[in-house]
C-alpha cells in the first residue's frame, strides 16, 4: 500500500504537469513541468523525500526498462537516421563534450564555494 500511494503523488504531480502544458501552451513537454513541479515541492517541503523515496529508488532501479519504447521507435525511423548518421554523430559528439565541461565547471565551483 505504501509503495501505490507514492507512486500515486508521482503520478499526480505528473499528471497536473500534463494539464497545465494543455490549458497554459507552455513549450515545454507536460513530463518536464511535472518534474518542474516535483523538485519545487521538495525544496519548499510540500512534498517530503520520505514520501517518495522507495517508488522513487524503484523507478531509478529500474530506469534501462523505460528505454525500450524509445529504442523501438528509432527503428522506424532507420532509413532517416542512416542518412543523417555523420551529423548526428557531430552533434552526439559536440554535445557530449560541452556537458562534460560544464559539468566540470559547475563541479569545481561548488567545491570552491564549499573550500571558502
Amino acid at each position: 500500500m505504501k509503495l501505490l500511494r507514492q507512486f500515486l503523488i508521482v503520478l499526480i504531480i505528473c499528471v497536473i504537469g500534463e494539464v497545465l502544458n494543455k490549458v497554459v501552451h507552455v513549450p515545454l513537454p507536460g513530463s518536464i513541468i511535472g518534474m518542474i513541479l516535483l523538485f519545487v515541492c521538495l525544496i519548499t517541503g510540500v512534498i517530503k523525500v520520505e514520501m517518495i523515496e522507495e517508488i522513487s529508488g524503484f523507478l531509478l532501479d529500474h530506469l534501462a526498462f523505460f528505454f525500450i519504447p524509445s529504442g523501438v521507435g528509432l527503428l522506424a525511423y532507420a532509413g532517416i537516421l542512416k542518412k543523417n548518421l555523420v551529423p548526428i554523430m557531430a552533434i552526439c559528439f559536440v554535445s557530449t563534450i560541452l556537458v562534460m565541461i560544464v559539468t566540470g565547471l559547475t563541479v569545481q565551483l561548488i567545491k570552491g564555494r564549499k573550500a571558502k
